[in-house]
C-alpha cells in the first residue's frame, strides 16, 4: 500500500473523519471571562442569555453572530463565565484587550499521570480504615466522587450498585449515551452518572470524531482504574491472573460515583490527549450535577493561575463547595517539576506499597536478584537456560542501539532460540521480539534514569524487570562468563515490604514552580503497582498478540496516588458534611506521617532521606484524618485575597468571583492560612514573621502545645506557645518567627516541623526555608 493511500484510509479505520482544510491558520483558545451574577440554580434563561452574549461579544471581533456560533464549540454558563473557540492569532490578542477578558489561553493538552499500566489492601497493613464505629458505618455512604478521566468500564464488579439505596435526590446528573454509539452503556445507584467531553479534543486537530465512538466508556483501563480506586465497591477475589489476590475496594467503597471523560485515544498522526476546554466543561457539569469530590489524575507542566483551565475550573468547583484533588504528575525526580499547583487543589505524590510482585532471577554464579513481574509463566527450577544478551544477540549488520532495546525485526533468531533474552529499558513491547525469536524468558534491566525502581508487567512469557544496579551485574557477569545461565522463579506476591513507602523515583517533585510560597505537592499516598479496575477493550499489555483479558490490572503513577486520597476526602466528608474542602484538606495534610514501617524517615527511590519537596506533609494517615483535632480553614475571600498578593487586581477579581471585590491595601502571601509554612525569601535582617489560624474540630474544651523541629541554621519561635479552647468551633491565631543564620550550609532548603498537640492529637505542619540568602 502506498503512503498517500495509507495516510487517507487512517484516519477513517481509526474512526475519524478528516475536517476541511482552512486558509488561515486557526486554533483553539479558551476566553475566561470570570464567573456569573446569578445564583447557583441558573433558569434556562438564564442560561440562554449567557451563550447569547457570549455570541454577541465574540460577534463583535469576528464580524456577525453567525460567524461567533460557527467559531463557538463551548459556552460556559453555569458556574464558570467563558466560552472556547477557534481563532486565529490575532483575534485572540485582540479579544485579551478587552476590559471584561480575564484571560484568553490556548486549548492546552494534558496528560494522564501513570508511568504503566495499592488499592486499600495496602492500607490494612498501614492503618487501615480508621476503628471507629462512625467511619465503619459510612464508608463514604452517599456521598458522590466524580472522576475527570478516559471513562469507564460500567459492567466491572466495582461498580456494582448492589447492596445500594436509591440515588441521593440532590443528584442531578445524567448517564450520557449518543444514539449511533457502538455500546449499550448504563448507569445504575452506584455509578450514578457519566458524561464525555469531545470537542476541544476535536477543535485542537481539526478533527471530527466518529460518532459511534461517542460515549463514557473507558477503552484503555485508566478512567475505571482510578475511579474504581476512589469509590470503587468491595470486590473479593480481585487478582491481575491470580496474582495480588484479595478484596479490593475504593477509599469509599459506599459512594456512589460520575465519570466524566476528558481524554481521548492517540490516533497517528495526530496523538491524543485531555484538552482545556473539554476538562472546564466537565467542571462545570461536575459542579452542576452534585459532586462532593473530584478526582483528576492528569495535568501537565505548571501555568499561571489564569491561564490554566485546570486551576480555573478547580477554583470554581472549590468555591461551591468541591474538594478537588489532584495527582503532582511523573516528571521527578525533577525539582520544580509538580503540576496541578493551585492551593484550593489538594496535589498528591506517589509512593510505593508494602507489597511487592517478586519474580526472582537466579544467576549461574549462584546470585538471587529481586526483579519485578506480573508474567503468569516461570521456568523450572531444574535447570540453567543459557543467557544472552541481546547486543550479541543482533543481526551481523544490524542496528546496536535497536537490538539493545530489543526492538521488532533487530535480533536474530538463532541466536536467541532456547535461551533466556537480556534487554535494556522496561520496554513491554520487547515482549513480542523475545517471542518471535524464540527466547524461553526476559530480563528487562533498567537504564541508569530509571534507577532501581521495577515496575511489574503481564509479560507474555517468563519475564522480570531488574533495577540498575542489579541490572549492572547480570551485564558483567555476561560479559565475564563463556557460557551465562540463569533461571527465573515464578511470581511471588510479598507483603510487609521493608521499607515502606519510599517516594516513588517518578514522582514530581516541589519547590512550586509559580508560587514557592505554596508548599506542593500537598501529600503522598500509594501510587505504585495498585491493583483495580480495568477495561476489557483491551488485552493486558495492548499488543496484538495478547488476547488476555482482565478486569483487575495493576497501574503505576501518579494517577494512582490521587483517587486514594479522594477516597479519603470522601469518607471524612460523609462524617464531616460541614467542613470546607480547606479544612479536609487540612485533616489529611496535617495527621500525615514522614514515619515508614521501619519507624525511620520516609526515603526516596535512592533510599536518601526524602524532604516535603518530595512528600509534602507525608504519607496519608486515614486513621488521624478522621478526627485531626484542629484544621486550617480557608474560604473564597481568603482565595481571594491571595490572588491579590499575586498581583491580579480588583476589578479581575470582581469578574472571578461574581460580585465586587476590593483587594486589601496589603497582602502578606506568608500569612496565607496554609497547613505548611514556605519561606521562600527573607526581609531585613534575614527574619520573617508569619501567622497562622487554627479552628478545634475536636472535643469543646482542650489546650494545645506547640513543639518546633526548627530548619537547621534557622531560628525559629511561636506566640504563643499554648493555645486554650473552651468549644467547638473556637479559633486561635499564633505568630510564627523565623531567622536565617550565618551559615556555609550547601543546602538550597532547609526542613522543620510545626507541631500543636494535646497529647491525643498530633496537628502538625512541615517548614520549609530557602536557605540561599545566608551565602
Amino acid at each position: 500500500m502506498s503512503p498517500t493511500i495509507t495516510h487517507v484510509l487512517l484516519p477513517l479505520i481509526l474512526g475519524i473523519v478528516l475536517a476541511e482544510p482552512t486558509q488561515a491558520i486557526k486554533q483553539s483558545y479558551i476566553v475566561y471571562l470570570g464567573s456569573h451574577s446569578f445564583g447557583p440554580n441558573p433558569s434556562l434563561v438564564d442560561l440562554e442569555s449567557v451563550t447569547d452574549s457570549h455570541h454577541d461579544f465574540l460577534g463583535s471581533y469576528l464580524g456577525s453572530i453567525e460567524k461567533a456560533k460557527e467559531a463557538i464549540f463551548y459556552s460556559y454558563n453555569r458556574y464558570i463565565n467563558g466560552f472556547a473557540a477557534v481563532l486565529e492569532e490575532d483575534e485572540a490578542a485582540n479579544i485579551a484587550k478587552h476590559p471584561s477578558v480575564v484571560s484568553v489561553f490556548l486549548n492546552k493538552k494534558r496528560k494522564l499521570h501513570t508511568t504503566h499500566s495499592w488499592n486499600f489492601l495496602g492500607l490494612e497493613r498501614n492503618g487501615g480504615y480508621p476503628e471507629t464505629s462512625a467511619w465503619r458505618k459510612t464508608l463514604g455512604e452517599d456521598v458522590i466522587i466524580g472522576n475527570l478521566d478516559t471513562g469507564v468500564w460500567p459492567e466491572s464488579k466495582s461498580f456494582s450498585d448492589e447492596g445500594l439505596g436509591p440515588i441521593p435526590k440532590r443528584w442531578r446528573g445524567i448517564c450520557q449515551t449518543h444514539k449511533k454509539a457502538k455500546d449499550k452503556f448504563q448507569c445504575n445507584r452506584k455509578l450514578i452518572g457519566a458524561r464525555y467531553f469531545y470537542k476541544g479534543y476535536e477543535a485542537n486537530f481539526q478533527i471530527k470524531l466518529n460518532e459511534s465512538l461517542l460515549s463514557a466508556r473507558d477503552n484503555e483501563g485508566h478512567g475505571s482504574h482510578t475511579l474504581s480506586t476512589a469509590g470503587g465497591s468491595f470486590v473479593p477475589g480481585a487478582s491481575v491472573f491470580g496474582i495480588g489476590n484479595g478484596t479490593a475496594s475504593g477509599g469509599s467503597p459506599k459512594a456512589r460515583v460520575a465519570a466524566y471523560k476528558v481524554c481521548w485515544p492517540n490516533p497517528i498522526p495526530f496523538g491524543g490527549g485531555c484538552f482545556d476546554a473539554d476538562i472546564m466543561a466537565a467542571f462545570e457539569a461536575a459542579i452542576s450535577d452534585g459532586v462532593d469530590v473530584l478526582s483528576m489524575s492528569l495535568g501537565s507542566e505548571a501555568h499561571d493561575y489564569f491561564e490554566d483551565g485546570i486551576a480555573i475550573g478547580s477554583f470554581h468547583a472549590v468555591a461551591n463547595g468541591i474538594v478537588v484533588v489532584a495527582s503532582a504528575g511523573n516528571s521527578g525526580p525533577l525539582p520544580e517539576s509538580v503540576s496541578n499547583i493551585g492551593p484550593w487543589m489538594l496535589t498528591v505524590a506517589a509512593s510505593t506499597i508494602d507489597r511487592d510482585f517478586a519474580s526472582y532471577v537466579t544467576l549461574g554464579d549462584k546470585k538471587i536478584i529481586k526483579g519485578g513481574s506480573l508474567s503468569e509463566y516461570g521456568l523450572s527450577s531444574d535447570k540453567a537456560y543459557p543467557l544472552i544478551s541481546s547486543a550479541d544477540a543482533k543481526y551481523f549488520n544490524g542496528s546496536i542501539s535497536e537490538a539493545l532495546n530489543c526492538q521488532d525485526g533487530s535480533l536474530d533468531p538463532e541466536k536467541v532460540k532456547g535461551k533466556i533474552l537480556v534487554c535494556f529499558g522496561d520496554i513491554l513491547e520487547s515482549n513480542g521480539e523475545a517471542i518471535r525469536v524464540g527466547a524461553v524468558g526476559l530480563l528487562l534491566l533498567n537504564e541508569r534514569n530509571a534507577g532501581n525502581e521495577v515496575l511489574p508487567q503481564p509479560y507474555l512469557l517468563p519475564a522480570a524487570n531488574v533495577g540498575f544496579e542489579d541490572g549492572n551485574y547480570i551485564y558483567n557477569y555476561i560479559r565475564s562468563t563463556k557460557s551465562p545461565t540463569a533461571y527465573i522463579s515464578r511470581v511471588i506476591t510479598e507483603l510487609g515490604v521493608k521499607p515502606a513507602p519510599n517516594v516513588a523515583l517518578f514522582s514530581s517533585r516541589g519547590p512550586n514552580p509559580i508560587d514557592p510560597a505554596i508548599l506542593k505537592p500537598d501529600i503522598t499516598a500509594p501510587g505504585f503497582n495498585i491493583i483495580a479496575a480495568y477495561t476489557e477493550a483491551v488485552s493486558a499489555t495492548g499488543l496484538e498478540s495478547d488476547t488476555r483479558i482482565t478486569p483487575f490490572f495493576s497501574m503505576t503513577g501518579t494517577s494512582m496516588s490521587c483517587p486514594h486520597v479522594a477516597g479519603l476526602a470522601g469518607l471524612l466528608k460523609a462524617l464531616h458534611p460541614d467542613w470546607s474542602p480547606a479544612a479536609i484538606k487540612s485533616a489529611i495534610m496535617t495527621s500525615a506521617t514522614s514515619t515508614d514501617n521501619s519507624r525511620k524517615p520516609i526515603q526516596d527511590s535512592s533510599l536518601n532521606e526524602a524532604t516535603p519537596f518530595d512528600y509534602g506533609a507525608g504519607h496519608i494517615k486515614p486513621n488521624s484524618a478522621v478526627d485531626p483535632g484542629l484544621v486550617y480553614d480557608l474560604n473564597i475571600t481568603d482565595f481571594l485575597n491571595y490572588l491579590c498578593g499575586r498581583g491580579y487586581n480588583s476589578s479581575q477579581l470582581k469578574m472571578f468571583n461574581h460580585k465586587p471585590y476590593t483587594c486589601p491595601e496589603s497582602v502578606s502571601l506568608a500569612d496565607f492560612n496554609y497547613p505548611a509554612i514556605t519561606i521562600s525569601e527573607f526581609g531585613p535582617g534575614n527574619s520573617v514573621n508569619v501567622s497562622r489560624t487554627v479552628t478545634n474540630v475536636g472535643s469543646g474544651r482542650s489546650t494545645y502545645m506547640v513543639r518546633i523541629k526548627a530548619p537547621p541554621h534557622v531560628e525559629v519561635s511561636v506566640e504563643p506557645r499554648k493555645l486554650r479552647f473552651k468549644k467547638k468551633g473556637e479559633k486561635k491565631e499564633f505568630r510564627v518567627a523565623l531567622t536565617l543564620k550565618k551559615t556555609e550550609s550547601t543546602t538550597d532548603f532547609g526542613f522543620g516541623w510545626l507541631t500543636w498537640t494535646d497529647k491525643k492529637h498530633h496537628v502538625r505542619s512541615p517548614i520549609a526555608v530557602n536557605m540561599t540568602q545566608v551565602r
